[in-house]
């Protein structure tokens, strides 16, 4: 499972005793993978066969797809029309009938709930007909709303969710949850979805347009919480579109960087990060960025290592970029940075849209070095198109969902999964 947006990882069946006493069913565990998964598809995967997905989570045996998209299939079976999320067996593919929530509009996040739950983030604005602006907790066995879940933003989406097994971090463009003032970022009770009277950082002069939540991510031990948009200041301090929030304490802590204040973007993108994740061990974060059409100097296009310090201005560890073309997901293991997008190349620093010197292919996909940043070998392809939007690492292997249908030179519509070898 990932880090980032899920609870310390223990196996499936482990229980977890939280500091509130709320116990919590753990998803599957984040694996070892020592080693690089493989460059060949399970072939069980279903396909989604239009619009794009967002992200993927497993909780235990079952895998939540979330997007905006209408109609799903087994592997040489029947077509089904499913909005915006579905589940299904893994290692089977065999699509749950029983979950089969109406979702109006595009799931951007999950997280693993409590009982047997999903929280489900987005730009929805109702499930099965009822109101549920941007967020919703949703019972596994029958996919519909678990009542004493009360949240719902005051205006605005969801971009991106995370939790700890007992809180709930939820980041986007809103400016209130539940009639709480909140502007772009707020932590909530996972059972209730009660807003933290506690937890307020004041994110403020946003770089351009509103002042959103982008993108977070939560240490494994839950207790830093890495979050990017458009801010420029937090609580006061100067940090340009990235900052790291002390969970205990409920304040931003004194890790900053300069790395993101170049305008390496054109006017109608309001910030250029994009997914980041925590390592297993916790130890660095890796971050991903888009861009404008142009080549420009900065860190647009590229993914960073960054130690997990107090330390103010630091500098990533390490950079890779791909030459002019945006990433859009990472996922971290402890062999690997994967990232996913629409690039053409890794390792291409003196690229311009096109192969710079010491550049290698990567279409679509590839895995770096966590190491030295360079690109690893691992090289299965996959269409470009937009991109490749949701990465998520089981105790088996690696999810991939997009809005494409090859990958790894097969048909695998807009989700697949490469197992380790």
């Amino acid at each position: 499972m990932k880090p980032s947006r899920s609870f310390v990882a223990l196996t499936m069946s482990t229980m977890l005793l939280l500091p509130v006493g709320i116990a919590v069913t753990a998803p599957a565990a984040h694996a070892a993978h020592r080693g690089v998964v493989g460059e060949q598809p399970v072939q069980w995967t279903p396909h989604v066969l239009d619009g794009t997905v967002k992200d993927i989570l497993r909780i235990g045996n079952t895998v939540l797809v979330g997007g905006e998209f209408t109609r799903v299939a087994e592997v040489g079976g029947d077509e089904h029309t499913l909005r915006n999320l579905f589940a299904f067996e893994h290692g089977t593919g065999r699509i749950i009938r029983d979950f089969e929530p109406d979702v109006s509009a595009m799931v951007t996040s999950l997280a693993p709930g409590p009982d047997d739950s999903v929280v489900v983030g987005g730009r929805f604005t109702a499930v099965d007909g009822k109101p549920s602006r941007g967020l919703a907790r949703l019972s596994l066995a029958d996919g519909g709303p678990v009542r004493e879940f009360g949240a719902v933003l005051d205006d605005g989406a969801t971009n991106r969710l995370a939790t700890d097994g007992a809180r709930l971090y939820v980041g986007g463009n809103f400016t209130g949850v539940s009639g709480a003032e909140r502007t772009g970022l707020a932590r909530l009770d996972l059972r209730t979805g009660e807003v933290d009277r506690n937890f307020a950082p004041r994110l403020a002069e946003p770089r351009r347009g509103s002042l959103r939540v982008q993108e977070l991510a939560l240490s494994p031990d839950g207790r830093r919480l890495a979050i990017n948009g458009t801010f420029t200041k937090v609580d006061d301090k100067n940090r340009y579109q990235i900052a790291m929030i002390d969970t205990a304490g409920a304040f931003v802590t004194p890790w900053s960087t300069s790395a993101y204040e170049a305008p390496c973007d054109y006017e109608r993108i309001h910030t250029y990060m994009r997914q980041m994740a925590f390592s297993p061990d916790g130890s660095y974060f890796a971050v991903v960025t888009g861009g404008g059409p142009k080549v420009k100097p900065g860190l647009c296009k590229s993914t960073s290592r960054f130690e997990n310090t107090d330390r103010p201005d630091s500098q990533p560890t390490w950079s890779n970029k791909t030459g002019g073309d945006s990433l859009y997901s990472v996922e971290v293991t402890e062999s690997a940075v994967y990232v996913g997008g629409h690039q053409r190349w890794m390792d291409n620093e003196k690229g311009e849209l096109n192969p710079g010197p010491g550049s290698v292919e990567r279409e679509g996909i590839g895995a770096v070095d966590p190491r030295t940043g360079r690109a690893l070998a691992w090289n299965p392809g996959r269409a470009r198109g937009h991109g490749a939007e949701a990465l998520h690492a089981t105790s088996d292997g690696l999810y991939v969902g997009s809005d494409t249908e090859r990958l790894a030179g097969e048909y695998h519509a807009r989700l697949g999964m490469f197992p380790l070898a």
